[in-house]
């Protein structure tokens, strides 16, 4: 078909059926006809089914099955654009800890860029300290937008993205990191959606390398962006060839934040003027979490899941984490179950941490919960089963029953006092 992403050459196509077994979407099939070849039948594709993966055009040994090059449309004079951002969220003058991971992680990634490039940090606020320019000079900003305007006084959506969008249109940075926070989740796409370019949400690492764009050939250097997929099953890279900014959002904890020494230097700050929107809506409550306990930002995390049999029994993990001066923690398994509060979740769907001590009773490891732990320090595993996926990333293994073993933990231990 000529819409397709895929043409199929019915001079080479011998009939053999090899793409269509090759097609993971069902997109590919074959239909008689009689004078084509020996097996009288050709192959077609569906393109309202393909989603241009490309794996038949490898699948077919004939070579009858090519790419459809279409024009390509993207942002305009793409090399005009230089400098990693990162959006500096603060709340009541208050840097978010995962802006100063993002700057850590931003200085590896300007090495790798190279050219000139700089690091940006973007504030948005009213009346904030001037001590906040020198804490994200001090983990690696070369540069600071700061645009302080009672409009900004809070958190509001419309005004944070009318911002930000104002800022990339003058000054075009390359790349746009932001936290996977409340804040970032709820405005940063739509800043994508804005400036008409891409987003890749949750990423767990991040580099810039030399890469060829598939439509044009043409060497780049490019954002590699990687995050889980299909459930955590894979692990997907992802890059925005053709359109600027390239933007991301990273949850706290996934990088480790690492100040400069000297921090850095002749750190610029820049007071950006904007006519910004009207507010559309207004805070008029908050809620802290329903127990006053942020996981994330523990040291010591006690974590228990479906091992644990029931809700009664991380009373005991309680009683632990007391002893160590930690919190409770618990796996999806454990939160679906109603034994503990979603925001003691840990793993993909929960919270990524990265404690110095991460025990875990009876959590068999899924994919999602190691993603949410593979910034601990030392982890510490309990498990009936030997073949637990969570002994493969432990530093401590121990293949036993966690309702045996905690108690006599919590015996060993003194209370603190």
């Amino acid at each position: 078909m000529a819409d397709a992403p895929v043409s199929i050459d019915a001079k080479k196509c011998v009939g053999c059926g090899k793409c269509v077994t090759g097609c993971g979407f069902g997109a590919l099939s074959l239909r008689d006809a009689p004078d084509a070849n020996k097996l009288g039948r050709l192959a077609e594709v569906d393109a309202a089914a393909c989603k241009a993966c490309y794996a038949c055009v490898g699948a077919c040994p004939f070579k009858a099955i090519s790419e459809v090059k279409g024009e390509v449309f993207g942002t305009e004079g793409l090399d005009g654009y230089r400098d990693i951002w990162v959006f500096a969220e603060q709340t009541g003058g208050r840097i978010a800890e995962v802006v100063f991971e993002l700057l850590t992680k931003a200085r590896e990634l300007k090495a790798q860029r190279g050219g000139g490039c700089r690091v940006c940090a973007v504030l948005l606020g009213s009346g904030l300290p001037p001590f906040v320019d020198g804490e994200l000079a001090a983990y690696g900003a070369d540069v600071i937008y700061r645009v302080d305007d009672p409009a900004l006084a809070e958190y509001e959506a419309n005004v944070y993205v009318d911002a930000v969008a104002q800022l990339v249109a003058k000054h075009r940075p390359e790349v746009i990191l932001a936290g996977a926070t409340a804040i970032g989740r709820a405005f940063f796409a739509r800043v994508a959606v804005k400036v008409r370019t891409g987003l890749t949400a949750d990423c767990t690492a991040l580099k810039i390398e030399e890469t060829r764009n598939r439509d044009t050939g043409a060497m780049q250097m490019l954002l590699h962006q990687t995050r889980p997929a299909f459930g955590g099953n894979i692990m997907a890279t992802i890059m925005t060839p053709n359109h600027r900014p390239q933007m991301a959002t990273v949850r706290p904890k996934v990088f480790r934040k690492k100040a400069m020494e000297g921090g850095a230097a002749n750190c610029q700050t820049i007071a950006e003027a904007l006519k910004l929107i009207a507010p559309l809506t207004r805070a008029v409550k908050r809620e802290p979490f329903a127990d006053g306990t942020d996981i994330a930002a523990a040291e010591i995390l006690v974590s228990g899941g479906r091992g644990m049999k029931k809700a009664e029994n991380f009373a005991m993990l309680e009683q632990l984490a007391a002893r160590l001066g930690g919190e409770v923690a618990a796996s999806r398994a454990a939160v679906d179950a109603g034994w503990v509060r979603p925001s003691r979740q840990v793993g993909q769907t929960g919270k990524t941490v990265a404690p110095r001590l991460y025990l875990c009773f009876g959590i068999s490891g899924a994919i999602q919960h190691l993603e949410g732990i593979r910034g601990a320090d030392t982890i510490i595993a309990v498990n009936s089963d030997p073949n637990a996926p969570i002994f493969g990333v432990a530093d401590l293994g121990i293949v036993g029953d966690a309702l045996e073993i905690v108690p006599a933990l919590i015996r060993l231990l003194p209370a603190r006092g």
